[in-house]
Formats: structure tokens, C-alpha cells, sequence
């Protein structure tokens, strides 16, 4: 259901007369389920051994949906053939098509330049005083890793060694930080996934409100978080994206056609701020890190009496 003001009452020009109206459309409440999906997760987590049957069933259908997707990705060239075939015959105007999607690529790429190029570095300059060229630098062949397997879960043992050889990080943040950025940490996905959302809808000349922006938005972090470290992940949780606004799933096709390309460079911005996460994680645990290892160091003196 959805609910929305609508012009005057009976066309008058008070100002504080609205009507509260509501319609009911087709489509899955998808922030709905991510709520409960968080809600469900932290139930279960608190419930320990109680909650390990419900846990466990959770886990065997993860694997056979994991099953099922191999299936599918053997299969998926023949219908993403067929798919962009019928979207490109389903155009009017295919030159504005081709421009439009370029200025989709332009803007994606401007905002992940700016998110992993400014932002971040800023952040990290920020809070550890400290210089992100040199930062940047010592991350070169993770980021040249990033780029070529456009998977950060491929990556991950590169940027470990990086940032422990090349920036002197602490062994036990990289090595707990990163596996969590490379799994949860998807700046560049997300927005990579609001900024596809808004284009299809442009597309398909679909006014968004901003009441719908902020649940792309809201959606689009939600998903990045859930999305695999694996190439081209981003499309499918795309999907729930699009059913927020009420787009259909098979516009996803639309932008298969420069996803190759913008999935190696979000991939690049998603091993760099798990980089520079571990990099802050480090300076702000530097000191009880020293105490740690002062305590373990510090030896212990056995009195013994006669």
C-alpha cells in the first residue's frame, strides 16, 4: 500500500486542506523484508542454542540456492541474450538510448571517483593525520587486483598483504577488519545501485518523489551489504532496488551492456574503503593494542615461601 497527498479538497486554495488517499500495488515489500531480515538475524543471534535449528535450516538453504545459481549461470548467457534482444526492440529511439546510457556511465563513474578519491582519503586524513597518497600508493597492486577480477573476496589476500608489508598495519585489525569490509563494506555497489535505479526510472519516464529517492537510498545500502564479493554481484540484488519504486526486475538489462566495465571500477572503490576502514581501525586501536602486548610481555614473579 501506498499512501500520498493529493490536491485540495474540492479545489480550493486553503492551503491546509489535503486529503490522505492510498492505493494498493503489485509488488514485494522489499525494505520491508530487509527489516525483518536484520530483525530476525539479531532474534536468532540472542537466542543461541535455541535459535541453532532455525540457523541451520537458514544455512542449508543458502547452499542449495547456491546450487540452484550455478545452474543458472551456465544457462544465464542464452537469456541475458534474449533479454537485451527484447528491451533494445522494445526502444523507440535507440541513439538517445545509447546517449543516455553513456551520461549513466559518466555519472557513475564521476561518483565513485569522488566517493574513493575524496571522501574517504579525507575521512582517514581526518581522523589519523596522516597522508592517503602515500596511503593510495601502497595499495597499488591491490587495486590493480581489484580491477582485473572485479571481485574483492579474490582480492582480499592481496590487500592483506599490502597493508601489512607496505603500510605496517597491525596483523590482527587487517586480518579481522578486512574479511568483514569484503563482505559487508560495499560503498561503491551502493552507489552504483541508487544511480542505476534512478536512471531505468528516467528510462521508463517514471517521476520519483522524494520519498522514493530516500528508499532507493535506504534500499541500496541495504542491498550493497547483502551482495556477494564476486563479479557482477550488484545485479542481483539490483533487483530489490527496482521493486522498491515499482520497476520491473527485466530492466536490469538496460545497463548489462556497460556493467562489465563500472563493476571492475566499484570493485576498486570497495577494496579501498575496506583499506582505509583497516587503517582507522588500526590508529584508533594503536594504544590498547601497546597495553595488549605490555601485559603479555610483562613476567609474572612466583613467590615462594619456606
Amino acid at each position: 500500500m501506498r499512501t500520498a497527498l493529493v490536491p485540495p479538497i474540492n479545489g480550493t486554495s486553503n492551503i491546509y486542506q489535503w486529503k490522505i488517499a492510498s492505493e494498493n500495488v503489485d509488488g514485494t515489500n522489499i525494505l520491508g523484508l530487509v527489516v525483518f531480515s536484520a530483525v530476525l538475524g539479531i532474534t536468532l543471534a540472542k537466542m543461541g542454542p535455541q535459535g541453532k535449528p532455525l540457523v541451520d535450516l537458514f544455512d542449508c538453504l543458502a547452499g542449495a540456492m547456491m546450487i540452484i545459481t550455478t545452474w543458472v549461470i551456465w544457462i544465464s548467457p542464452i537469456g541475458v541474450l534474449f533479454l537485451v534482444a527484447s528491451k533494445i526492440l522494445e526502444v523507440d529511439d535507440f541513439e538517445d538510448l545509447i546517449g543516455r546510457l553513456g551520461m549513466y556511465f559518466v555519472t557513475v563513474l564521476v561518483g565513485i571517483v569522488i566517493q574513493g578519491f575524496i571522501i574517504i582519503p579525507i575521512i582517514y586524513l581526518v581522523i589519523t593525520r596522516k597522508n592517503p597518497i602515500t596511503y593510495i600508493a601502497n595499495l597499488g597492486q591491490a587495486i590493480a587486483t581489484a580491477f582485473g577480477t572485479s571481485s574483492s573476496s579474490a582480492t582480499l589476500p592481496v590487500t592483506i598483504r599490502c597493508l601489512e608489508e607496505k603500510s605496517n598495519l597491525d596483523s590482527r585489525i587487517v586480518r579481522f577488519s578486512l574479511p568483514i569490509g569484503a563482505t559487508i563494506n560495499m560503498d561503491g555497489t551502493a552507489l552504483y545501485e541508487a544511480v542505476a535505479a534512478i536512471f531505468i526510472a528516467q528510462i521508463r519516464n517514471v517521476e520519483l518523489s522524494i520519498g522514493n529517492l530516500i528508499a532507493i537510498s535506504i534500499t541500496a545500502t541495504a542491498a550493497s551489504i547483502g551482495a556477494a564479493g564476486i563479479p557482477q554481484a550488484g545485479l542481483v540484488t539490483m533487483v530489490m532496488v527496482l521493486d522498491t519504486v515499482g520497476l520491473p526486475a527485466e530492466d536490469v538489462t538496460l545497463i548489462i551492456a556497460v556493467d562489465w566495465l563500472l563493476d571492475r571500477f566499484r570493485t576498486v572503490i570497495n577494496v579501498m574503503g575496506d583499506a582505509f576502514g583497516a587503517g582507522i581501525v588500526d590508529y584508533l586501536s594503536r594504544k590498547e593494542l601497546q597495553k595488549t602486548d605490555n601485559t603479555e610481555q610483562t613476567p609474572t614473579v612466583t613467590t615462594l615461601r619456606l
